[in-house]
């Protein structure tokens, strides 16, 4: 399925610099309003970012679309946005403000292939109509080519808008006709057994090593549907879709925000070390007391604090690394620790992503030993599984998340991904027990 130039009037290739003379932007408020008709007709490119903080965008169509490969391809993202935000004329509040939507691959030197057919390395699309939420207010933003477009734009979407029945959720799930694993257990025993030996060596202190599954489905998998369920099952998690040119809807509910970005001030966080939740509150807190004292988990969660620290310091006039917590999720709970600093000097946030990209968390100690060992490892390609996906706007403002509990939807398919960080003594059946709980997440909501 192309989605290029589904309601797509001003996308330009890669590195373009191409718009029209005049876009603006216009913004209304509405009141009762049902997001349905923007999901309507996935031949048409969509997006979707819900935030923990109640912060929810809807996308629909293409403004723009900026794409870039290679190492470079931060700064081209930058650039190439730059040069739109600029010429935008946009008339409405901050909540409604046009921002640029996409993510980036894991390595630099992504190619495409199954199931990221056509993906590039780093692709950002302006929607051409989206829906702002917050907990106060909802808003809808239309671009156009000139004031005139603009507005007609803004009369249709409303009418469709407001008109559109608020009913219930889709709770129907596709079903499961067969699963396919990357990895299987004793694959799996021999990589993380490769993996110690060298950590031991010394050439390791840390590698997060992943696993696909791939799902036939009986039917077709409603993502929007499945997204919203999440939500209700996962509501502390990030929740992002994003539907990609070619074919293929990259989704998932990620716990792990990698940066947020707001004037001078930046938020992240350290996401590491993860055991099974509890069947009651006793047991729930029992398995929390042993990942607090375990070793292994505080080694592992120390190693990503340490390095967030470092990749933050060259930006930072000042920096607060917050007491270690627990997060609970519905399945399964997590180390974390929160980050805050202020910014020097002014910076766009994508070069904040790609200070923290990869986190230790997702990628391992020393970077480039672990990104080798994940090389000559992994069977698959993680595409942008485990990399940035979110937002920003022409401020330079923004946040990411790690698309970790994540997935691509293909024609009747859905493929998961799911890793785990191995340190000195990690034991390769507790560490398949832990990817496996982190893949339930979107596998139960496709049974």
């Amino acid at each position: 399925m192309d989605r290029s130039s589904g309601e797509s009037r001003l996308a330009g290739g890669a590195d373009s610099a191409d718009r029209p003379a005049e876009l603006v932007s216009r913004s209304r408020e509405l009141e009762d309003v049902s997001v349905g008709a923007l999901f309507e007709d996935d031949a048409v490119p969509r997006v979707q970012w819900v935030a923990p903080s109640g912060l929810e965008i809807v996308g629909r169509g293409v403004a723009a679309r900026f794409r870039a490969d290679g190492p470079d391809r931060f700064d081209r993202i930058r650039t190439q946005a730059s040069r739109l935000f600029d010429g935008i004329a946009h008339d409405g509040p901050p909540d409604a403000r046009p921002r640029a939507f996409g993510g980036f691959s894991f390595y630099d030197d992504h190619e495409p292939g199954p199931p990221w057919t056509g993906v590039h390395a780093a692709s950002f699309v302006v929607p051409q109509v989206l829906v702002s939420r917050t907990d106060d207010e909802t808003w809808m933003t239309v671009l156009g080519e000139g004031d005139d477009e603009a507005e007609d734009g803004l009369e249709r979407w409303q009418e469709r808008l407001t008109g559109g029945s608020r009913g219930q959720a889709n709770d129907a799930r596709p079903g499961i006709e067969s699963t396919t694993r990357s990895t299987l257990p004793a694959e799996w025993t021999e990589q993380v057994e490769a993996a110690l030996e060298r950590i031991a060596t010394g050439r390791l202190t840390k590698v997060v090593l992943a696993q696909a599954l791939s799902v036939d489905l009986d039917g077709a998998v409603d993502v929007p549907a499945t997204l919203e369920r999440l939500g209700r099952r996962y509501p502390n998690c990030y929740r992002f879709l994003v539907d990609h040119e070619v074919d293929g809807t990259f989704f998932g509910a990620p716990p792990e925000r990698l940066v947020s970005k707001r004037g001078d001030r930046v938020e992240t966080e350290a996401l590491a070390g993860s055991i099974a939740r509890g069947e009651t509150p006793d047991e729930d807190e029992a398995y929390a007391e042993r990942m607090r004292a375990d070793a292994k988990f505080g080694h592992e969660h120390g190693l990503v604090v340490d390095a967030i620290r470092e990749q933050l310091a060259p930006f930072a006039r000042d920096l607060t690394v917050s007491e270690r917590t627990i997060r609970r999720l519905a399945t399964i709970q997590h180390l974390q620790t929160p980050i805050e600093a202020t910014l020097e000097d002014d910076r766009h946030v994508l070069e904040i992503v790609e200070a923290l990209h990869p986190t230790p968390a997702v990628g391992g100690v020393p970077p480039a030993a672990a990104w080798e060992t994940i090389r000559e490892t992994e069977p698959f390609d993680r595409g942008w599984y485990a990399a940035p996906v979110g937002w920003f706007d022409a401020a330079g403002d923004g946040e990411f998340a790690v698309a970790l509990r994540s997935g691509v939807a293909t024609d009747g398919a859905v493929t998961l991904f799911a890793g785990n960080g191995i340190v000195a003594d990690s034991d390769p059946e507790a560490e398949w027990d832990e990817v496996q709980l982190k893949f339930r997440p979107i596998l139960d909501e496709l049974q």
